[in-house]
């Protein structure tokens, strides 16, 4: 069976894109595709695939798990589905792991290496929405804080911004972790709001946008933020209304910049690790100029690569 992972990342409408497969998860199934949400992959699903604190019984945890996957994969071919897509973003690694590290996804390599192996090679296709970093530890910054977290000292932003970790590094990790997957990247920028796209462009089928779950996990503005949190924190937050933004404006164009140079990376063709999705309603615009009748300029414009009537 082909195996699909969208991987997420957080902070990148994943909830979105997952409320709306789960919406349509039973025409997918007609389709023979079947959906693996958090409700299915939280469940105890993955239990040994990653080491962690656990009794010691003398069991090989991770070969239980890929037995338990091998099951559950057959279980869902016998009711006919071809393909499978599992959608969970701590399948990166989880929220509270970024914050500690204050870099991105720095453990992910060896996740996906383990989720790899778990599936025993199956993955076909692993699909990774980003957001330029300035945004993206924004709203996981102000979900933390709206949490219960305690506000990022300027020593944590700083520590943060100025980590050199991109998403192109990311990227590079999970090429290595799972060699014989294609790696579908989709910016949040684009696609965050279109899941209906999205599902296109790994899956095939464009089904119908889904409303309801807009706005699921969407990140509060200041006057939210302040009526939820105490007094103390609060009054720490800046004034006015929008949207909360921690760092610095050297620190937001310094990660800006890094995004750029990612993005530059992936139309370039990412080294063949990974392919940037091209948005399929718009259309590349020609490389020749319009046919306008221009009346100035020489008839050498073209040798000395100037525009015609630029002086």
């Amino acid at each position: 069976m082909d195996i699909m992972l969208h991987i997420g990342a957080h902070r990148c409408a994943t909830g979105y894109f997952q409320g709306f497969l789960a919406h349509h998860a039973a025409r997918l199934r007609q389709d023979g595709l079947a959906i693996w949400g958090p409700e299915q992959t939280r469940d105890g699903l993955f239990h040994g695939v990653q080491p962690g604190p656990v009794p010691v019984t003398g069991r090989d945890l991770a070969t239980r798990a890929r037995g338990r996957l091998r099951l559950r994969i057959a279980t869902e071919a016998a009711a006919g589905a071809q393909r499978l897509l599992i959608s969970d973003t701590d399948l990166m690694g989880g929220a509270h792991d970024l914050l500690q590290q204050r870099q991105l996804y720095a453990g992910i390599g060896v996740r996906l290496a383990r989720f790899d192996a778990a599936f025993d090679g199956q993955v076909r296709d692993v699909m990774l929405n980003l957001r330029s970093p300035d945004r993206f530890w924004t709203s996981l910054l102000t979900q933390m804080v709206a949490n219960g977290h305690p506000l990022p000292s300027a020593a944590v932003l700083g520590q943060i911004a100025a980590h050199p970790r991109s998403w192109r590094d990311v990227i590079t990790d999970i090429a290595c972790a799972m060699p014989n997957a294609r790696i579908r990247v989709m910016p949040y920028e684009t696609y965050g709001d279109r899941p209906e796209v999205q599902l296109a462009l790994l899956a095939g089928p464009r089904l119908a946008r889904v409303s309801l779950s807009d706005r699921l996990n969407r990140s509060d503005g200041l006057p939210t933020l302040r009526h939820r949190l105490a007094a103390n924190v609060a009054r720490d937050l800046p004034r006015g209304e929008g949207r909360w933004s921690p760092f610095s404006d050297i620190q937001s164009a310094a990660l800006r910049e890094r995004y750029a140079d990612d993005l530059m990376w992936l139309q370039g063709g990412a080294d063949g690790l990974a392919e940037l999705m091209r948005d399929p309603d718009k259309h590349a615009v020609g490389s020749n100029p319009p046919p306008y009748d221009l009346t100035r300029g020489t008839s050498d414009d073209d040798r000395n690569r100037r525009l015609a009537g630029s002086g």
